[in-house]
């Protein structure tokens, strides 16, 4: 399965959603055209799918496929159908409390930890409410095409970008699920990609005062903006991210059984739940192996080590003399290399690494942890509504993390984007990039 190519939606003109883009008009018939692809991508990815697959959930952070698909209905139905479409009628009004995630102010929702306990609607069911929003989209859309500034086009490119995120988590909760299934079933055989043997360099950061954050012209988050001016001190990041080899030095190392390493938290965290290695990695026959999309390999030195605690990345940081770089230099150094790698359109879903030297892979393969904790920009403002919640409220005990995945769609990836997670997750396809003080 190789997935549909995506179009990256033109920008959005200017709205109250806590989202937007550059001042300007706006390409009604491109966005229609990309709201058929993102639709269609989203279920292409659950072609390797069969039913019993779509129902489970494994833990509490990751959802059921058939969630997935279904709250990303649920967010079109909500927040474009029912207040601009004023014949629209919700094929099931119980759905409204099935499928919100945390939307406070859009309603009551069912609780997280119990969605894989939810076996109706059934996939079937799931796969007519996609149809049955989508009828009622394109006609909202067409009737609409002749007025491209529109509220209603910001809210579709939203929408958009809101399910790519939600088919990256699809990927990796679905990899989590097929790891607890003691058969180790694979998505995709051809998953995997060779990767290459890439020499170590760092790349200098100049001490000054920079500018960090995007300006304004497309689309973005409201977590992104405002553009603001930093203090940055002289700084080194490496060319490359961190293997498995290397990390398995650690390990060899004792690295888990180090105090002196770990935050107290972190380390606390590593004997509660008696880590020993990242997420997926298991012992066969005295050596390593790793469980991927295509099912339990044994562990390919050279590919960046992934699905790593921002714990697990801070003690492998000190472990190897060197730190975790900051969010402004991290974003500095991107700077200087375009928004290219592996993602989820190349259909080789594990994170793999190009031979030769200079610096590589800022964008795709892994998510890197920063030491930056998830926190506004200086000036930044959430939108009221229910879709001000969207990134304002979580900017609290989480930390960033830069550049994309191999699950992350390409046309979702940007220089100035803003992932963040909990320093105990480590279901994502997160890694390190090290970086040092000159």
């Amino acid at each position: 399965m190789t997935p549909h190519t995506l179009v990256a939606p033109p920008s959005a003109a200017p709205s109250s959603s806590p989202q937007g883009g550059a001042p300007g008009s706006r390409d009604a018939v491109a966005l229609r055209r990309a709201y058929d692809q993102v639709r269609a991508q989203t279920e292409l990815l659950c072609d390797p799918l069969v039913t019993e697959d779509f129902v489970v959930s494994s833990m509490p952070d990751v959802s059921p496929t058939k969630w997935h698909l279904a709250h990303t209905s649920w967010f079109f139905e909500t927040f474009v159908l029912t207040p601009h479409l004023r014949q629209y009628q919700p094929l099931n009004a119980k759905y409204a409390f099935l499928f919100n995630s945390y939307y406070v102010q859009a309603g009551e929702r069912h609780c997280r930890a119990q969605r894989g306990l939810v076996t109706r609607p059934t996939v079937q069911e799931v796969f007519a409410y996609r149809a049955w929003v989508d009828d009622a989209m394109r006609f909202l859309m067409d009737t609409l095409a002749s007025d491209p500034a529109h509220e209603v086009w910001s809210l579709v490119e939203i929408g958009l970008h809101h399910e790519q995120q939600h088919q990256e988590l699809l990927v990796a909760d679905i990899k989590h699920v097929f790891f607890t299934n003691p058969m180790r079933p694979a998505y995709l055989t051809s998953a995997l990609a060779p990767a290459g043997v890439a020499e170590q360099g760092w790349q200098r950061i100049e001490e000054g005062v920079h500018e960090i954050g995007h300006d304004g012209n497309g689309f973005h988050f409201d977590n992104e903006a405002p553009r603001h001016r930093t203090y940055v001190a002289a700084a080194d990041l490496a060319h490359r991210l961190v293997t498995n080899a290397e990390y398995a030095e650690f390990i060899a190392d004792g690295g888990y059984h180090s105090a002196p390493l770990w935050l107290s938290a972190g380390f606390a965290t590593v004997n509660d739940l008696q880590w020993t290695a990242p997420l997926y990695w298991e012992r066969v026959a005295d050596s390593w192996h790793e469980f991927t999309m295509a099912g339990l390999h044994p562990l390919d030195p050279n590919a960046p080590v992934t699905h790593l605690s921002h714990y697990e990345a801070d003690a492998y940081a000190r472990w190897a003399g060197a730190r975790l770089p900051t969010e402004p230099e991290w974003e500095v150094a991107s700077r200087l290399h375009p928004v290219a790698g592996r993602f989820v359109d190349s259909g080789i879903l594990h994170p793999s690494a190009n031979a030769g030297s200079g610096p590589q892979q800022f964008f795709g393969d892994v998510w890197q942890w920063t030491q930056s904790a998830y926190l506004p920009y200086p000036g930044y403002k959430p939108a009221g509504g229910a879709l001000g919640e969207y990134n304002g409220k979580f900017m609290s005990d989480q930390w960033i993390l830069r550049g994309a995945s191999c699950a992350t769609p390409a046309s979702h990836a940007r220089h100035t984007y803003r992932n963040f997670f909990p320093s105990d997750a480590r279901w994502q396809f997160t890694g390190i990039r090290l970086a040092r003080n000159v």
